[in-house]
């Protein structure tokens, strides 16, 4: 199939490209994410292939229509970049992969805990300017610490099964729950769950229902000093919320791998402008702030499982003109 890649950096390509050479697609690498701006490109091209901040809108659906796209692949496991309506209403198969890396994204956000919680991020660039003073770099221990996992999905669930090493009290909430889950964590409702949370990390996917799910209304509910990590999705958190929360001691430490408003900066060599998002610029200047670029799927493990389960998707699609990854 002859499919336009978007938002495709290095590592996609060397990826795609590798295990494309068993399924003999034709792939064109476009750097620019899809959008209003750039969707011209994918004129003549029955697969579009984007990734998480390419702005697959309605009106971009149906030009896409128009240009003859038959099939939209997401090489994530969210497709809220996606409007599933229109693609639906112009006979568009939107795809999906499911579970690229659960562990990934698990490791990351225990390495974003560790990294903040233990201060190693203050202790790194000490050094590098040969200070090796030690005051002001105390941290915690996990052990000490009870920690909510909000979504035991796939991921909240590897989340869950590598903080038991830790022996730390696990609370878990979902609606949904998991009886593997129940071996290490324990299910409360929401409000014990707030309550009594020292460390909460957020692996749901972002819905109508989720969006800004900690904002104005739900934050107080949460224990003074709370730690708040996010590796989902940016919108999950109301940005100047928590910012007045931060500022207010509230909120006691916040890492977050994901920003609401991300598209714009995230993946991009911005090194040399002036910031323009004063939540985000706000965010950089917090000590107790963490913030990395959307970066917790990146491990060769994930990046194979990508490539191969969207050239699979796309194949699938060509034989039968259906996918078992298809959403909507």
């Amino acid at each position: 199939m002859k499919i336009a890649v978007f938002s495709s950096k290095s590592y996609d390509r060397q990826s795609l490209e590798r295990y494309n050479v068993s399924f003999g697609h034709e792939l064109t690498f476009f750097e620019p994410r899809l959008s209003s701006n750039t969707l011209a490109l994918a004129r003549g091209f029955p697969g579009v292939c984007i990734f998480v901040n390419d702005a697959c809108t309605a009106a971009v659906i149906d030009e896409l229509a128009q240009y003859g796209t038959r099939i939209i692949a997401t090489r994530s496991a969210g497709y809220n970049q996606i409007d599933l309506a229109a693609a639906k209403q112009h006979g568009i198969l939107v795809v999906r992969v499911p579970a690229y890396s659960p562990n990934a994204v698990s490791e990351f956000t225990l390495a974003l805990i560790l990294t903040l919680g233990r201060k190693i991020h203050k202790a790194y660039n000490r050094s590098r300017e040969f200070n090796f003073e030690i005051a002001g770099l105390e941290g915690f221990e996990l052990r000490d610490k009870t920690v909510g996992v909000f979504g035991t999905g796939k991921i909240g669930q590897m989340v869950i099964k590598n903080l038991s090493g830790f022996g730390c009290r696990i609370l878990a909430y979902d609606k949904f729950p998991n009886d593997e889950v129940k071996r290490y964590a324990t299910y409360v409702d929401g409000p014990t769950f707030a309550r009594e949370s020292d460390i909460i990390t957020l692996h749901c996917p972002l819905t109508p229902e989720t969006h800004h799910i900690l904002n104005q209304e739900t934050l107080p509910y949460l224990k003074d000093g709370v730690f708040i990590v996010n590796t989902s999705r940016g919108a999950l958190l109301d940005t100047r919320k928590v910012i007045t929360f931060l500022k207010n001691g509230k909120i006691g430490m916040l890492a977050i791998d994901v920003y609401e408003e991300e598209a714009d900066y995230f993946y991009q060599d911005l090194s040399d402008k002036i910031p323009t998002n004063d939540e985000l610029a706000r965010l950089l200047t917090f000590p107790n702030v963490l913030v990395t670029s959307h970066m917790a799927f990146l491990t060769d493990h994930a990046l194979r499982n990508i490539a191969e389960t969207t050239l699979g998707n796309f194949a699938e699609f060509e034989r039968t003109g259906q996918c078992a990854n298809q959403v909507g």
